[in-house]
């Protein structure tokens, strides 16, 4: 298995930031970590071993980029508004600096982004936002709701970064049809807690006539790192 570790020293994050990479061909994945990762956890929940068929065939080139949630969300010296900014930084990142290395190193320009937990908020979120750039979305046991780590605090940099806020509220047509065109499948597992909030989440698309996939496993776990890699690898085709 092709395994690359890249680092550099990021604009827009002021401050290093690193990255593993498995694979060298094939449709470039972006994966992001969960709240209390960075970019080694799949490797260190051998999550990765159970993608090497993607790896070895060719298939995918899987991009583990490192934590958000750790600057910002999950951040509790900092305020809210310090929070969000941080975060706002980190989307800077991903279109200023990520993306456009992906595309100098892969050249297949489908993009899939995916991520347990609060990485499958911002895997979806991203979708989202830039619905031309990014073609597909897995998230994992994810929630969708991120003022529970504001502190209640609402502004319009809190709301658009808020799915379950800004989407219900989103009548742009244009907007709509080409978040309709992203492939959207959102998962959980038979006993996942977050199972509900993906539920709001899927709800609120169907409101908005947005055509996506709500599935949830038949099977039950007390670690989700025994299913997710597996729930990744059946959604990739």
């Amino acid at each position: 298995m092709k395994r690359t570790y890249k680092s550099w020293k990021s604009p827009s994050l002021g401050k290093t930031t690193e990255m593993l990479i498995y694979g060298e061909q094939g449709t470039p994945v972006i994966i992001f970590p969960s709240a209390h990762g960075n970019f080694k956890e799949w490797e260190n929940h051998n999550a990765i071993n159970v993608l090497n068929e993607q790896i070895k065939e060719g298939y995918n080139q899987f991009f583990c980029v490192d934590s958000f949630a750790s600057d910002s969300f999950m951040n509790e010296k900092a305020d809210p508004l310090t929070r969000i900014m941080k975060f706002g930084q980190y989307q800077d990142f991903l279109m200023d600096e990520l993306l456009p290395f992906i595309s100098d190193t892969n050249s297949n320009p489908f993009l899939i982004t995916t991520g347990v937990g609060i990485g499958a908020y911002c895997a979806l979120l991203m979708a989202f936002k830039y619905p031309t750039n990014f073609h597909k979305v897995i998230g994992i046991c994810g929630y969708y709701d991120i003022s529970v780590h504001l502190d209640g605090m609402t502004d319009d940099s809190i709301y658009f970064n808020n799915p379950v806020e800004f989407m219900p509220n989103l009548n742009d047509e244009k907007m709509l049809k080409l978040i309709s065109s992203v492939d959207i499948r959102l998962l959980n597992f038979k006993n996942d807690p977050t199972k509900e909030e993906t539920r709001r989440m899927s709800d609120i698309l169907w409101l908005k006539f947005i055509e996506h996939e709500h599935y949830v496993w038949d099977k039950e776990t007390a670690d989700l790192w025994t299913l997710a890699p597996k729930m990744l690898k059946d959604n990739l085709f």
